[in-house]
């Protein structure tokens, strides 16, 4: 009789040297993320965060809130793999939570995320974590914890799954819950990066089936790549707009801010108005980015569906007292964010309507 073969974690599918060299990659990653809130805990089972005050914080608070958010980044999972490059996925995935927490006048503390896997791959789990890291960086929050989980029977050869989880804090006094919006006030529009994280299953479809075109393919009135085009990452508002926050005069005339993510510019900025307030956008304002256009040429798509589902080159808004509008845009010139005042709010039913 035969002997019968002793099964090893390996031929289900994980290979726990590969897993532990992978694992042993991230805590030096992390490390530059960290803030003087993080306390150190080497092999803990979770991330320990002070909230007390403290004369080395930055900012101390009287009657903290907590704010959490939680995200993915869709669709562009897969460019991603069609293209090989994973860092810049990583700031994809921690934009798409503080900018959300960032509605609410919230200062994002700490991140965490989830990475999941069909098969250890230590060089794809430090690109997609490294990339997570810089975003971090850039929002300046501490990446405390995560999980990596390796399902070989869930996801097929190349697939990958990311999550991400902030919590941020802002004074009680301070949260901005859109309430003090009312007619008179200004939109002002913050420039987007390009596509961000939304609407991928549409843009994949356009450009890889009605397009007929590449990863690689260079696209002459874009000046880039298909992969560089589509990987480009979502726009971080965190530091330039908390800087605004941070000045009581700036503070005082923002009612609400709204993150433009999936449902476009309308989807968006109706979840913060109050009964009463109409918001009119005039779409002659800004200049729409040519990957729009080039998207919606590929895939015949209609304008209206394209503002429905993109961004269409306006990433973020505020909403703001109409007197402080010329002060709001030069500081954020200033910061590196061009902005463009895009509509107005007025007296009506509650929703949003497009001018123009």
């Amino acid at each position: 009789m035969a002997k019968k073969k002793r099964l090893t974690y390996k031929d289900a599918g994980l290979d726990l040297n590969l897993y532990d060299q992978a694992m042993s990659r991230l805590p030096a990653l992390m490390q530059k993320t960290h803030t003087p809130r993080v306390l150190d805990l080497p092999g803990g089972f979770a991330g320990l965060f002070r909230l007390g005050r403290s004369r080395k914080f930055s900012r101390n608070y009287d009657d903290p809130v907590l704010v959490s958010g939680t995200d993915g980044v869709g669709t562009k999972l897969k460019v991603a793999a069609l293209a090989g490059v994973y860092e810049t996925i990583g700031i994809d995935l921690v934009a798409m939570s503080v900018n959300d927490c960032l509605c609410l006048g919230a200062e994002p503390l700490f991140f965490l995320d989830y990475v999941a896997l069909p098969r250890d791959d230590p060089d794809r789990i430090a690109h997609i974590v490294a990339g997570v890291c810089s975003g971090c960086e850039e929002a300046g929050c501490a990446l405390l914890g995560g999980e990596t989980a390796v399902m070989p029977d869930l996801y097929e050869a190349g697939d990958f799954d990311l999550a991400g989880f902030c919590v941020g804090v802002v004074e009680r006094k301070q949260i901005i819950d859109g309430q003090r919006i009312k007619p008179g006030d200004l939109l002002l529009g913050l420039e987007s990066s390009g596509l961000h994280s939304n609407g991928y299953s549409l843009v994949r479809k356009a450009v890889f089936e009605a397009g007929k075109l590449g990863i690689n393919d260079q696209v002459a009135e874009l000046g880039q790549t298909v992969g560089q085009a589509l990987l480009t990452p979502t726009r971080i508002y965190v530091r330039p707009v908390l800087n605004l926050l941070q000045r009581k005069r700036s503070r005082s005339v923002i009612g609400g801010m709204a993150h433009i993510t999936g449902g476009g510019l309308a989807g968006n900025l109706e979840r913060i108005l109050p009964v009463g307030a109409r918001a009119e956008i005039d779409r002659t304002t800004w200049g729409i980015p040519p990957v729009f256009g080039w998207i919606e040429g590929l895939g015949n798509i209609d304008r209206e569906e394209m503002f429905r589902v993109f961004n269409m080159g306006i990433g973020f808004v505020l909403v703001v007292r109409e007197r402080a509008i010329d002060d709001l845009q030069d500081r954020l010139s200033e910061l590196g964010v061009p902005s463009h005042c895009i509509g107005r709010v007025v007296a009506g039913e509650r929703g949003v309507a497009y001018l123009n």
